[in-house]
């Protein structure tokens, strides 16, 4: 099979993704869209979308499997957050295809900021690891994550994005489980939410495979280099993480101004 230059554009995408992802734990996906549609070259927004939920969908549960092996992910919890999830991200995805593409985009640099700026200013904390949905803490625990999936799986469809971002805080704020059970437990969201959005988007002929098989490609090796190099920078995971919510920032801010000017 001959290489094409989007093709090595989207190798070189998935690495950054999976690489960020390995070294700081979460919020590689937001760049995913962006990445598709400056870097690699995909003209259209939501193909760009459609394309990446399913490659962030992959990578997330190659994640999964790993956190499941290290039983830090908190099943009953996640999965009715997932479930709920579920409808919200075919509701978003639907939405989300009847907006204007460069629209959509300009919302999508709203929320890159937005984000931005809740992982520049998130402190971590100790958490509750005895944490449990059953019997008797169901009351008190599902209604709240019910809601809290349907919210993020519907922004999760709408913007083509895993969420983990999204996801991580809403569960600690809801069952306040350590973060670490959270980024794991998070992942099942991630996956059920990127396999609907993609899933929704794949019935319009709006994914491109090729592509997303580079990107997961790429993905992978990013995310082995990224885990060695977070063993060797775990001292400063506090300062990356910063560092890369001000990158978060300054890409949405191009990403708003690019989409406002193409609608001006």
């Amino acid at each position: 099979m001959e290489l094409l230059t989007p093709d090595i554009l989207a190798v070189f995408s998935g690495a950054l993704i999976g690489l960020t992802l390995g070294l700081i734990g979460g919020g590689g996906s937001i760049l995913a869209v962006p990445l598709l549609v400056y870097v690699v070259g995909i003209g259209s927004t939501h193909l760009a979308i459609g394309t990446s939920a399913f490659a962030v969908a992959v990578n997330a549960a190659f994640g999964l499997a790993m956190h499941a092996r290290a039983h830090t992910v908190k099943w009953p919890c996640a999965s009715v957050f997932a479930g709920a999830g579920i409808a919200g991200a075919a509701l978003g995805a639907w939405a989300g295809k009847m907006v204007d593409g460069d629209m959509l985009l300009a919302l999508f640099g709203l929320l890159m900021t937005g984000i931005g700026a809740s992982m520049f200013l998130r402190k971590s904390d100790g958490g509750n690891p005895d944490v449990h949905l059953d019997r008797g803490s169901a009351p008190q625990l599902l209604p709240p994550l019910a809601g809290a999936g349907l919210g993020v799986g519907a922004l999760s469809g709408f913007f083509g994005i895993g969420g983990g971002f999204l996801i991580v805080p809403g569960l600690i704020t809801v069952t306040a489980m350590p973060i670490l059970n959270a980024v794991g437990s998070s992942l099942v969201s991630v996956t059920v939410f990127g396999l609907t959005t993609s899933t929704s988007y794949a019935l319009s002929g709006l994914v491109d495979w090729r592509i997303a098989a580079f990107l997961i490609g790429g993905g992978a090796v990013g995310a082995f280099l990224g885990q060695r190099l977070a063993a060797r920078l775990s001292g400063e995971k506090q300062l990356l993480s910063k560092i890369f919510a001000v990158f978060v920032i300054a890409v949405g801010l191009y990403v708003i101004a690019q989409g406002v000017a193409t609608l001006l």
